[in-house]
């Protein structure tokens, strides 16, 4: 996916440029001069999804465990901040 930025003060008067560009497939990436402010890709686009792979189920068998006592009260010292 190509990417270009664009300024925000100029997005006004740019508008329908970088909706065709979105539509290209074109990420827009809205700066306030020199720092990144906002990403602006096509409904239904996220990044890498032309690379997404599907799920794979036990990929990682036993990679996470629940302690015994996960959803146990927790004591009232937590909720009254002791």
């Amino acid at each position: 996916m190509q990417t270009q930025s664009v300024d925000v003060h100029e997005v006004a008067d740019r508008l329908g440029e970088i909706l065709d560009l979105i539509a290209t497939g074109t990420e827009v990436v809205l700066t306030d001069g020199p720092t990144p402010v906002a990403r602006i890709t096509a409904v239904g686009a996220s990044p890498g999804a032309s690379r997404a792979q599907p799920r794979v189920p036990d990929l990682h068998p036993d990679a996470m465990r629940t302690s015994d006592d996960f959803d146990a009260p927790l004591p009232d010292e937590f909720w009254l901040g002791e």
